[in-house]
């Protein structure tokens, strides 16, 4: 797989070592156990994959190479480069400006905006609408549009599916930047609904069946089907396709629940004309987080420590496997550990921080499970480690750690 020319800085030398030496036992990833790294006193299981992915790490090589070859230019992103504070931070220390919040809320006005300029596309990709309205202004964008291949994938995917004439049913959140340009993509080829879980899916189920009323189907998913769509006409041919970071099982269960729905309404000899079985639309890098993550949870730990960007939504489905099966903190860095008594971390349930005391149990032999997001540098994974270590003085050195596991 390609390399790419990201900050030093992103990078740890003692993070990398572990993934280079698991890459080299297994370079297929057949492999999903983790790495256990015995500190005495202490031990940590990485997981098997974790971090920065293609997209990510392809989006930040672009961001930076803008700002290299644009000394004297204004530069904007759209939005967030991706779902990382720390890495979003640095690129406007570096002088790039957001034209928009993750929202989609305008932070600088389209009007401010000049040929002269360059706006880089993030990793979520964007709408087709604001794609013309850049273009219609003239700005600079050759070369400067990170949008992730997986993502656009999902698109090529969204069309083939249009073309043969069945609706895109996507699975994702509908605020989300990349559901938002998914779905821009897609109703330019088919009719599009967006569907965020299994809860939605049952009460389109019931719809399609015919035994909940039309006028539920406009309030319950309202703003999130295309224009103009046709109720009776509309779900009959369906196909599923997904936003990229969503939880794979979730995206199956959806699939299988609508296809039982179409084979109970239309019956075996009919179910190919009727569901279109699309192949998994997930990226790699959140299939091998989410298979690594379940991988995690064979093993015994007492707590897990989850380091990413809260909107991450790859990093928030790793907290929601873990956290079915012990205490859970979703850390954005090592600056939400407090001491040694007392974490801060976040509750995506709430949206919101909350802070626990005791978080470390005044274990003697304590076992911490230890990952990130795809957004998250390893600098930031190790100095979540370094932080939890300094609680340990007795603890053996990472150098000596690194011997035994080599």
């Amino acid at each position: 797989m390609r390399s790419f020319d990201i900050p030093t800085y992103y990078k740890s030398s003692f993070i990398s070592t572990i993934k280079n030496l698991r890459k080299d036992k297994d370079p297929r990833k057949k492999d999903f156990t983790p790495t256990m790294l015995d500190f005495g006193g202490v031990q940590f299981l990485i997981a098997r994959h974790f971090g920065f992915c293609y997209g990510v790490e392809n989006a930040i090589e672009i961001a930076y190479k803008a700002v290299e070859e644009n000394p004297n230019k204004n530069i904007y992103l759209l939005s967030q480069m991706i779902h990382n504070p720390i890495v979003n931070k640095d690129l406007q220390e570096k002088g790039i400006q957001f034209i928009m919040d993750t929202a989609g809320n305008q932070i600088i006005k389209w009007e401010a905006l000049t040929s002269q300029d360059v706006v880089l596309i993030p990793a979520f990709g964007t709408t087709i609408e604001i794609e013309d309205r850049l273009k219609k202004i003239g700005v600079k964008m050759e070369g400067y549009n990170t949008t992730c291949p997986f993502v656009e994938r999902v698109w090529k995917q969204s069309k083939k599916l249009g073309d043969n004439n069945f609706t895109n049913i996507i699975h994702g959140k509908y605020n989300h930047e990349e559901t938002r340009a998914t779905f821009s993509h897609s109703e330019k080829n088919a009719p599009s609904l967006i569907i965020k879980d299994i809860k939605e899916v049952k009460i389109l189920a019931e719809i399609i069946e015919g035994t909940r009323p039309d006028e539920d189907f406009r309030t319950i998913f309202k703003n999130k089907y295309s224009k103009d769509f046709d109720i009776k006409k509309d779900l009959n041919k369906i196909g599923v396709i997904n936003q990229t970071t969503m939880l794979a099982t979730e995206t199956q269960e959806i699939a299988d629940f609508l296809k039982a729905t179409i084979l109970k309404k239309e019956g075996e000899e009919k179910i190919k004309e009727h569901f279109a079985d699309t192949r998994d639309t997930l990226c790699y890098a959140t299939n091998d987080n989410q298979q690594a993550t379940l991988s995690l949870l064979q093993e015994k730990a007492d707590i897990a420590i989850v380091v990413g960007g809260y909107n991450s939504s790859n990093t928030t489905h790793i907290v929601e496997l873990l956290e079915e099966k012990l205490p859970t903190f979703f850390i954005d860095s090592a600056n939400e550990i407090i001491d040694e008594q007392t974490i801060q971390h976040y509750n995506f349930h709430q949206k919101k921080k909350v802070t626990t005391t005791n978080y470390l149990a005044n274990n003697k032999s304590l076992k911490i499970i230890l990952t990130s997001g795809a957004s998250c540098p390893d600098t930031i994974v190790d100095e979540v480690l370094d932080k939890l270590l300094s609680y340990f003085p007795q603890a053996i050195s990472k150098k000596n750690v690194l011997k035994n596991i080599e």
